[in-house]
């Protein structure tokens, strides 16, 4: 640390020691301390060579989601730099959700907010993910799955939309590993078979090419390697081939000092063995969204099967390498000149979804519509200007990519100097030129099934919002009150200003009639807007949402107060997450430094790992009364009738609040419920264990940890 930032361990030290003190008593899934893991975070982000602000939010980045140190207090200790950092990679720890996905999906929503404002958000929470996706073998099978499905769907292509190869390779490999096991170990076994034969051909490459830079006088450096799992899988299934038909798994890459070179190399090599057609790829000329550049091209020799050559200078390897993080500059503490216009396309999700208000699915698929790549077309105006579209674009796409006005009053379109509908779909290529008229009103609502971008939905969608808002605000105003009647409630008495703010602030209205007018046009349900007011208004208890668990704080009672310390008064008392506890269970104290006492359940595993001399008795208080707790079951049932229905309904006539209950099936096709519940004690529930017993199609039920 000292050798890369001289003159700023201090602060460092200072981020690690609070971090430790904060994750004290705190475990990992692996049975290591927590602290080992904002460690790991920071270190892969110092190999990236970001800044000290970076590298202190990496070490601080679990902080305020999951001990007790405040938003607050960092920005007293750090300043606001490193705690909007942190801030921004905190999850939205203290919202209720209806559905695993909702809240997915809202914490990659403020993710991107927060992406918008300062890109380094999402840095740490590369490497954060990164070092999750490492051990994810320590997680049980489900969240392995989840996780991993997460990870190749969101964040996955997120490293490689900004350009971070090197994280990108190994996320997909790792979630290969565990979406699809069988193909990762047929993948792993069988390449490592031909690996010599193949080093030979990749050396006698090398050795073809050195000859021809020498001839030319071209200095390069020279290189071979086999491509990563995910990439050899992906083409395996895209084009329907075993792995003995995928030619290109391997590739040489040519490093060299000017653009120059790339081309002269690139000739050389084109003298000497034949290209491929369509297989040589200009990125310098045209550089793909995330800025990588290169020269490829497949070539086939006498050597045997085709090969693929990748030619590059230094800076492009780099930026090849490490993407957005290789131009940051580290002394001025910001990105070089012109990096924000490659990274517009994050605020330009944000401000979409501002308009749209898409709700958790349509938003989800619109972010991996926004963050793939590999799937575009490249076509230019007139006057030679390069614009980047999805595949199966439509010229209205272009038009909409070109500008707003230019989309609105489009009537067609000339492709390569041919007339063409404004549905023509585009190829790689061609060049586009749109027609326009002032006498033109505007899109029809026909043109959202034309276009295919969402950012050229949302720019029609908008134009109709505009055209008739007043209509819109009497209409959603007139759905909500009918709604809010249906329901039981008045819309007036739903309406005070705190609880409309939480609206206000989800879905970022200004004012009331902002609202009406979205629901009006129906870019948001009365569903949306009614299950925020009508929580505010019957909430009675302040829910807290960690990592998948609801802690409840009941206003007249502490769960503090329902334990009994010997030999201590007035310590804090905090509930272990990884066993929650519940009276009757037979428990144990924990000493944390700074943070008072942790009770953990006596079996728990964690309490083995723990220095002995600070573990102290603990029992409970003869009055535990008002308080809550939560407690975790898993349910193995035969997939008979209507379980889950079942299942709820034996855990509502015990009058037990459902805090979460999430379901999949197993290799045997059963069905596997894992929920958690609010209860008092033991006893209520050991009296739940026996109604679940006693349902006909229960295999087995245990109590398990959320």
């Amino acid at each position: 640390m000292r050798h890369y930032y001289p003159n700023d361990t201090a602060i460092i030290l200072r981020a690690f020691k609070l971090a430790q003190d904060a994750h004290e008593g705190q475990y990992r899934a692996s049975g290591r301390p927590y602290i080992t893991h904002p460690c790991v975070v920071c270190d892969i982000l110092i190999d990236l060579g970001f800044d000290i602000a970076t590298l202190c939010a990496a070490l601080l980045h679990d902080t305020v989601e999951d001990t007790y140190v405040t938003d607050q207090q960092l920005r007293d200790e750090f300043g606001e730099e490193i705690a909007n950092l942190v801030q921004g990679v905190t999850k939205l720890d203290k919202l209720q959700f209806a559905s695993k996905e909702e809240e997915q999906a809202e914490n990659i929503r403020k993710m991107f907010f927060a992406m918008a404002k300062d890109i380094r958000v999402i840095i740490i929470k590369l490497a954060d993910r990164l070092h999750n996706m490492r051990s994810l073998h320590y997680l049980s099978e489900r969240r392995q799955q989840a996780m991993a499905k997460e990870t190749i769907d969101i964040f996955a292509p997120l490293a490689g939309r900004l350009g971070i190869s090197q994280i990108k390779c190994e996320l997909e490999d790792l979630c290969l590993k565990y979406l699809d096991e069988e193909a990762y170990e047929y993948l792993s076994e069988n390449i490592a078979m031909k690996k010599e034969e193949r080093q030979s051909l990749v050396d006698t490459v090398i050795f073809e090419l050195s000859k021809m830079l020498k001839e030319i006088e071209v200095v390069g450096e020279i290189s071979g390697r086999t491509k990563h799992f995910y990439s050899i899988y992906k083409k395996m299934k895209n084009q329907g081939k075993s792995l003995d038909e995928i030619y290109d798994m391997t590739a040489v890459r040519v490093i060299v000092n000017s653009v120059k070179d790339c081309y002269n190399v690139l000739g050389s090599i084109h003298a000497t063995w034949k290209p491929l057609p369509g297989r040589i790829k200009d990125y310098i000329a045209v550089p793909k969204p995330n800025m990588y550049q290169s020269l490829h091209t497949t070539v086939i020799t006498n050597l045997g099967s085709p090969f693929e050559i990748q030619i590059r200078t230094k800076e492009m390897h780099r930026v090849a390498e490490y993407g957005i993080a290789a131009h940051w500059k580290y002394k001025e503490g910001a990105f070089e000149k012109g990096v924000s216009d490659k990274i517009s396309w994050i605020k330009e999700v944000v401000e979409n979804d501002a308009e749209e208000h898409k709700d958790s699915k349509e938003f989800l698929a619109s972010i991996k519509q926004d963050i793939s790549l590999g799937n575009e077309v490249f076509v230019f105006t007139p006057k030679g200007a390069v614009k980047i579209l999805q595949t199966g674009a439509t010229a209205l796409d272009f038009a909409y990519a070109v500008h707003s006005e230019v989309g609105h009053k489009c009537v067609g379109a000339k492709v390569n100097s041919k007339l063409v509908p404004i549905g023509h779909v585009l190829e790689n290529g061609d060049i586009v030129e749109i027609l326009t008229s002032s006498n033109s009103k505007g899109p029809s609502r026909d043109w959202l099934k034309i276009v295919v971008s969402s950012s050229a939905k949302t720019k029609i969608k908008q134009f109709f919002k505009k055209e008739l808002k007043d209509e819109h605000i009497k209409n959603g105003r007139s759905m909500l009150e009918k709604e809010a009647k249906r329901r039981g409630f008045n819309w007036s008495q739903l309406i005070n200003p705190k609880a409309l703010e939480t609206v206000y602030r989800r879905y970022m209205f200004s004012e009331i009639d902002e609202m009406y007018a979205s629901v009006g046009y129906g870019s948001l349900t009365t569903n949306q807007v009614l299950i925020k007011l009508i929580d505010y208004y019957k909430k009675h208890v302040e829910k807290v949402v960690i990592d998948g668990e609801v802690v409840y704080k009941p206003k007249q009672s502490s769960k503090a107060n329902s334990v009994i310390i010997k030999g201590y008064d007035d310590l804090l008392i905090r509930f272990s997450k990884c066993c929650s506890p519940v009276p009757g269970d037979k428990i144990v104290g924990y000493i944390s430094r700074g943070r008072g006492i942790t009770i953990h359940l006596a079996e728990c595993q964690a309490v083995k790992t723990l220095e002995k001399e600070r573990l102290v008795e603990a029992e409970w208080s003869q009055e535990v009364t008002g308080a809550s707790f939560s407690a975790s079951l898993q349910v193995l049932c035969e997939d008979k009738g209507v379980v889950f229905a079942d299942l709820t309904k034996i855990i509502t006539n015990q009058n037990l609040p459902i805090i979460s209950f999430n379901a999949r099936k197993d290799k045997n096709h059963n069905i596997v419920a894992v929920f958690a519940v609010e209860i008092k004690d033991h006893k209520q529930l050991n009296q739940l264990i026996d109604k679940i017993r006693s349902y006909p199609n229960t295999l087995d039920v245990f109590r398990t940890t959320i």
